[in-house]
Formats: structure tokens, C-alpha cells, sequence
């Protein structure tokens, strides 16, 4: 009973809940980046080029094959890498100027591709075939080119032979006409028949 008579003579003391937009609460959120935050620089992480990634490397600084083999083009390194080696490749680049360091990696990425679609002749047995469709073709086009010519030749003998026929068909018509009106244009012949109505 007179625990009953304990609670029921002091009211309970209500409890506040924290307000969501107070101060204290409003810690708990993370705040949206200002322009300060936005403007420092973020420090970014390049990933190693192609060929270090696949010889399983660190890639320096100075990487030789990094320029040549970037990391978004792995096939690229991969090709060259199974026809003529990694040593060898370094080994070549190094030799050469910077200026032809590109076109020498484009050259032996044609190559290897090459070699690995024909691993006897490489890009020689490529060559070899264009080399062969383009004599094939150019024989072709100096037959139509004759042929071409033929006809030509054709055409203007047969304009030639058109004009002589027609000039020969109109020599004895003229002839006919002029022999037919001298006979009506003399004057004897003329005066002749209408005498006797003058009579």
C-alpha cells in the first residue's frame, strides 16, 4: 500500500524527446560540402599502365611501356607480349627516339596480330595476298580499259562509214534534180509549145 501511496503522490515528471531540427540533434547529420571543400584538390590515384598490370609490377614513374600501353587497353599489351616478349620490347623501345617509340608499338602490334592469325608468314603473308589482288585488279582494269578503247574505235568507224553512205546516197539525187530542171529552163523548150496559142 504504501508503495501505491509513493507513486501516486508525485506525478510523473514527463519526458522530453529530442527535437530533430535542435542543435544537438542536427550533429548527427552530415552537413553538404561547401565551396571551400569542393575547391581543394583531390589527390588521384593512377592506376599502373597495361603491361605492368599483366607482368604483375610495380610501374614507376618512368615507365617505358606506360605511354605506349595504357591500363584501359590490355589485349594491345598482351599480343605483342606473346610474340616477342616483354625484355624485348623494353630492350627496343630504349633504343629508339621518343619520336618513333609509337609508331614502332603500332608496328609490333600489327605484327603480332599477324603472327598470331598466320604464325608462318605474319604480316608477309598479308602483304603477299594484297600484293596478289592488287595485280589481279590491275590486270582486270587494263582489260576493260581495252575494251573500252575497242568499242571507241568501233563507234567512230561505224560514224565514218554512216557519213560516206550518206554522202554517196546524196550525190545522184542532186544530179537527178539538176539533169530534170535544165531541160525545163531552156528557152527554146520553152517557147516552143506555147507558140501556136499566141497564133
Amino acid at each position: 500500500m504504501a508503495y501505491v501511496a509513493k507513486c501516486t503522490s508525485s506525478p510523473p515528471t514527463p519526458t522530453t524527446l529530442p527535437n530533430p531540427l535542435s542543435s544537438s540533434a542536427a550533429t548527427n547529420f552530415v552537413s553538404p560540402p561547401t565551396s571551400q571543400q569542393l575547391s581543394t584538390p583531390v589527390a588521384v590515384v593512377l592506376s599502373p599502365c597495361a603491361a605492368c598490370k599483366i607482368l604483375r609490377r610495380r610501374c614507376i614513374e618512368k615507365c617505358v611501356l606506360a605511354p605506349y600501353f595504357p591500363p584501359t587497353e590490355p589485349l594491345k599489351f598482351t599480343i605483342a607480349h606473346r610474340v616477342f616478349g616483354a625484355s624485348n620490347i623494353i630492350k627496343f623501345l630504349q633504343e629508339l627516339p621518343e619520336c618513333q617509340r609509337t609508331d614502332a608499338v603500332s608496328s609490333m602490334v600489327y605484327e603480332a596480330n599477324a603472327r598470331v592469325r598466320d604464325p608462318v608468314y605474319g604480316s608477309a603473308g598479308a602483304i603477299c595476298q594484297l600484293q596478289t589482288q592488287v595485280s589481279e585488279l590491275q590486270a582486270q582494269l587494263a582489260k576493260a580499259r581495252a575494251e573500252v578503247a575497242n568499242m571507241q574505235q568501233q563507234q567512230a568507224n561505224l560514224l565514218a562509214l554512216i557519213c560516206m553512205e550518206m554522202k554517196q546516197s546524196a550525190e545522184p539525187i542532186w544530179a537527178s534534180h539538176l539533169a530534170d530542171t535544165t531541160c525545163f529552163l531552156d528557152d527554146a523548150t520553152l517557147s516552143a509549145p506555147w507558140e501556136p496559142l499566141w497564133t
